[in-house]
């Protein structure tokens, strides 16, 4: 069968439907899409040692013999395990295989092989376990560079190894170069078929560097050209204007003064307000930084003009809690403050509406439900999106139509983020957006402490819960699993292509533990991703009504409602957790009057991950460990959790790649800036290229 980029991946041999279902959770049914589908890592197999020659602690390629049938004991229900000694001139391998039975009939006596594993030494004696192999003389995954592929259960290297390789063969030379040449040419980037080629099956280390570069180079150029296409059409029209207003109008209604940073803030979003053009401005903040209030600053601009905002909450708990205080806040300003979400009654609901669309209200906060096709405005100037990651561009979009059902021009955007980002990579998650950040903690606020504390110390830690919880306060205990082998491992994927570790302590077996045998005497309940979202939003508000001693939760509560007098956060296993999303945990304390504790419970040794553990008990600026995340991880974790819409990078590492970033934006810009359309015959690749990533992104280009 000729194998074309349309070839469905089940008319691949050795792809039967099972396969192709476990393929398709990877995003993997055509032939073109295992192009793009780039490996992880690689490993070097080119050198082949003698047993007696090969380095310790590494993986490396050995030729041998085997010296012996293969030996096969089942030593309990579940474990099997082959050995059997390998020899050559120099020296004997002692070789081990767990489960691993076909291994006692694939190697034979007086063959040689190659293995390719760890060699580990026990005094004078050699063993490697669980090598790869293949006979020496037929060669197919050693002596060369091999791909290591992002994985599924069910799904092997060896078979994508094998998938690629057909794909390549068949289809590296069908790629389209959709770079125009001039671009190529200036920033001598190799072309498409050697790429593709490199990518996957490189020769030397060079070739795969080219290949990387010129892959790299073209997924941030075209990235940078749909978002300054992006960023001209919403900056391009006429918005609504609203005037500026005396700051001190607004000030005198704060119970508390603003940081110099919320004030600078303040007038960047007054300044777009009444240029006369949309806003798009991202504000982000440290939890606790004060983003609220700088919304709420932009809502009372709106209202002076005439007009109305809409507040976009991820959680009904979190909408009722902007609610309450945005009520308390603005409401001596005259501005009236509404609430709709999904837990209200018919009647709520309908009455609501029906003073939204008589303009009546000045702020509606809400979720999801604002969207509604019932739901009607008299005049939205402003809409707030609270936390970007839960609000895609799709659902901004069907919020911003509102405005114009109502003939008033697009409304203003302002996103509010807690997830501290590097500036660089804030322009490239939300390069549709301007950015704000307030780097300044209102004065007053208790630093929480962190601890890093080694498994050995768990029983001191729950004596800690138990005596803060005697002192009349609250604890969360954050765990990476929902449940014994959870195939997802927990929120926010962690660890969704790590193997399934015995020691990870999941949600639901584990509250049960403490509520059982640890606090039998405490009120202990749980909360995870998987619960609908009814009975989520019920254990919050019981927690944040002081109902609930202990709540074990998965990172389903790093963006959530405050309860002031929770007053510590346990992480277990926080090894598993990129620093970033630590931080965000961390600040769910810290929130009322109480000295508030941070205690990541870790069972590791490795100096690296101790190493960044420790980043993050040594400082609370999350800009800086935002960045240290970015040099330590790369932008997996920021890219792991981005807003639905924007296109997912699957090469750069922006923590390295910022020259080629800079050389990707100087392109885009200057393209544009000579064909603003990609209209040019030459051009349309690159705008069809553009399209296809910004896919998620409703009408970016009609």
């Amino acid at each position: 069968m000729a194998i074309t980029l349309d070839t469905p991946l089940d008319q691949f041999p050795g792809v039967g439907e099972a396969r192709a279902k476990k393929l398709e959770k990877l995003g993997l049914t055509r032939c073109a899409q295992l192009l793009t589908y780039f490996p992880r890592d690689y490993e070097d197999r080119r050198e082949i040692y003698s047993i007696r020659s090969a380095p310790l602690g590494r993986k490396v390629c050995v030729r041998a013999m085997a010296a012996e049938h293969p030996r096969l004991a089942r030593i309990r229900r579940g474990l099997e395990l082959v050995q059997l000694r390998v020899v050559d001139q120099a020296g004997a391998l002692h070789l081990t295989f767990f489960n691993q039975s076909y291994v006692e009939r694939a190697l034979r006596a007086g063959e040689e092989y190659i293995f390719f594993g760890m060699v580990e030494e026990h005094g004078s004696r050699r063993a490697m376990v669980n090598p790869i192999f293949e006979p020496a003389d037929r060669r197919n995954t050693t002596g060369r560079i091999i791909p290591v592929y992002p994985l599924t259960a069910g799904i092997s290297n060896h078979l994508m190894l094998s998938l690629t390789q057909r794909a390549v063969e068949a289809c590296a030379g069908s790629a389209q170069e959709t770079l125009p040449p001039s671009i190529r040419l200036e920033h001598g980037l190799a072309q498409a078929e050697f790429a593709y080629r490199n990518i996957h099956f490189p020769d030397t280390f060079q070739a795969l560097e080219l290949a990387r570069q010129r892959l790299t180079f073209e997924e941030l150029f075209y990235l940078s050209a749909g978002l300054t296409m992006l960023k001209t059409r919403r900056g391009g029209g006429s918005g609504q204007a609203v005037p500026s207003r005396p700051q001190n109008d607004f000030l005198a209604l704060l119970p508390f003064p603003p940081t110099g940073a919320q004030l600078r803030v303040m007038e960047e979003i007054a300044g777009d307000m009444a240029s006369g053009r949309p806003m798009n401005r991202l504000v982000q903040g440290d939890v606790g930084s004060g983003k609220t209030v700088v919304a709420a600053f932009a809502a009372w601009l709106a209202a002076g003009a005439g007009c109305q905002t809409a507040l976009m909450a991820p959680t009904e708990v979190l909408a009722e809690q902007h609610w309450r205080s945005l009520s308390a806040l603005l409401r001596p300003a005259g501005i009236w403050v509404g609430l709709l979400t999904g837990g209200l009654t018919q009647k709520e609901k309908r009455e609501t509406r029906k003073a939204l669309a008589a303009g009546e209200i000045d702020l509606i906060i809400g979720t999801h439900a604002l969207i509604s096709p019932q739901v009607e405005f008299r005049r939205l100037a402003l809409i707030v999106a609270d936390e970007q990651h839960r609000f895609g561009v799709a659902q901004r979009a069907a919020l911003a139509g509102k405005s114009e059902q109502g003939g008033m021009p697009p409304p203003h955007v302002l996103v509010m983020s807690a997830t501290p980002i590097p500036r660089t990579l804030a322009l490239i998650i939300y390069g549709d957006l301007d950015v704000s950040i307030i780097d300044q903690l209102p004065p007053g606020r208790t630093p929480v402490e962190t601890y890093v504390v080694h498994e050995d110390k768990r029983q001191r830690m729950y004596n800690f819960v138990r005596r803060l919880v005697g002192e009349g306060r609250q604890a969360y205990i954050i765990c990476p699993a929902v449940e014994e082998k959870a195939e997802d491992g927990g929120q926010g994927g962690q660890w969704a292509q790590a193997e399934a570790r015995p020691d990870l302590k999941a949600v639901t077996t584990y509250a049960e533990t403490l509520r059982t045998q640890v606090f039998p005497d405490l009120r202990v309940a749980f909360l995870h991703g998987k619960m609908r979202p009814r009975e989520k939003e019920a254990v919050m508000s019981s927690f944040a009504a002081g109902e609930i001693d202990v709540l074990v939760s998965t990172t389903v509560v790093e963006v959530g409602v405050d309860v002031p007098n929770a007053a510590l956060i346990v992480v277990e296993n926080a090894e598993c957790f990129g620093l970033s999303q630590l931080h965000q945990l961390r600040g769910r304390v810290g929130r009322g009057k109480h000295q508030s504790y941070c205690v990541l419970i870790t069972n590791t040794r490795s100096p690296d991950s101790l190493a960044r553990l420790r980043t993050l008990a040594s400082t609370t600026d999350g800009f800086r460990i935002a960045e240290e995340d970015l040099k330590l991880r790369g932008p997996g974790d920021f890219f792991g959790s981005r807003q639905h819409g924007l296109p997912q990078l699957a090469l750069a590492d922006l923590s390295g790649d910022l020259r080629l970033l800079q050389e990707a934006q100087a392109a885009a810009r200057s393209l544009l800036q000579s064909d603003p359309g990609l209209t040019r015959p030459e051009n349309r690749p690159v705008l069809e290229r553009v399209r296809r990533l910004f896919a998620d992104t409703p009408d970016i280009f009609n």
